[in-house]
């Protein structure tokens, strides 16, 4: 069982990762900001409690790999790598600049902390695979970590990579899947359908569990178990909401790509405030006062 000191901590380091994404939006005037804000603790519990990385020598050879497949995500990686040190978060302000190291896909050319670059879908998997069963023949502890949109899913590499994996029984690889039910074009069981979205990666050979993607606990919780089973990989399907923690924008479409005015950033500032209020009366309560 989690301490709830720590997760209160962790609660904490999700809103500075979601003021962050706030910092991007302002300074580059848009962006994907509707899945990277329902990935938001999937990335603080692996950022802060989970991976075993340096942001002092991003490059070490027993580091854990995160791969964002869903590369338009990218506020959200970010956003973690600054708060978790791996780049002064001044940097933050230069998104939307011609020049900048956090364009609008990520670039491990640019940034250190990033693993390789994604922007079209349906490439991190496979990447992620290779990673995969490379480390284990280099007989490495390091582990695997991807994140996909449910969207993403659309994109038939994705399928391949999954039997790839499945076949090599690559059990230190661990793939979460935001599941927060949009994509850009609309609801993804009207887009495509992969519903039951469990089974169908059981029948890929992988073991699947499914949980509160906005519950760092449970994704911590459940993260620990990896491999779910000896000699498969393993998949978390992660129900979220998409936006989560602007209240005009939650489970809204048009709000997968934000082009922001200043109403709205005023809004959003209003609501990270009141999320900032009601978690220091928690910290309150948990300290007795």
């Amino acid at each position: 069982m989690m301490d709830n000191n720590e997760l209160l901590k962790l609660e904490s380091t999700a809103l500075n990762i979601r003021r962050n994404i706030l910092r991007l939006i302002r300074a580059g005037q848009a962006g994907h900001v509707g899945g990277a804000l329902s990935s938001v603790e999937i990335l603080t519990a692996l950022y802060f409690n989970i991976l075993n990385v340096d942001p002092k020598n991003p490059k070490w050879p027993l580091r854990d790999r995160f791969v964002l497949s869903a590369g338009h995500k990218c506020l959200v990686l970010y956003s973690a790598l600054a708060e978790k040190g791996f780049f002064d978060k001044s940097v933050l302000d230069t998104y939307g600049d011609l020049d900048s190291i956090i364009p609008g896909h990520p670039n491990m050319h640019k940034l250190p902390g990033v693993e390789t670059n994604t922007g079209a879908l349906g490439h991190g998997l496979s990447i992620a695979g290779g990673m995969a069963l490379g480390l284990r023949m280099d007989k490495s502890p390091a582990k695997v970590f991807v994140l996909m949109g449910d969207g993403e899913l659309a994109e038939g590499s994705n399928w391949e990579a999954a039997s790839a994996a499945s076949m090599h029984k690559l059990d230190n690889l661990l793939v979460f899947v935001d599941r927060n039910k949009l994509q850009i074009s609309g609801p993804t069981v009207d887009v495509m359908s992969y519903e039951p979205l469990d089974e169908r990666w059981r029948s890929f050979g992988w073991s699947v569990r499914t949980i509160d993607g906005h519950n760092i606990a449970a994704i911590i919780n459940n993260v620990k178990d990896m491999p779910f089973e000896k000699g498969k990989p393993s998949l978390i399907i992660a129900d979220t909401i998409k936006s989560k923690g602007l209240s005009f924008a939650e489970e809204k479409v048009n709000y997968h790509y934000w082009k922001a005015t200043p109403e709205e950033l005023e809004l959003a500032e209003n609501d990270l405030d009141l999320i900032e209020k009601e978690l220091k009366e928690k910290i309150e309560r948990s300290a007795g006062k």
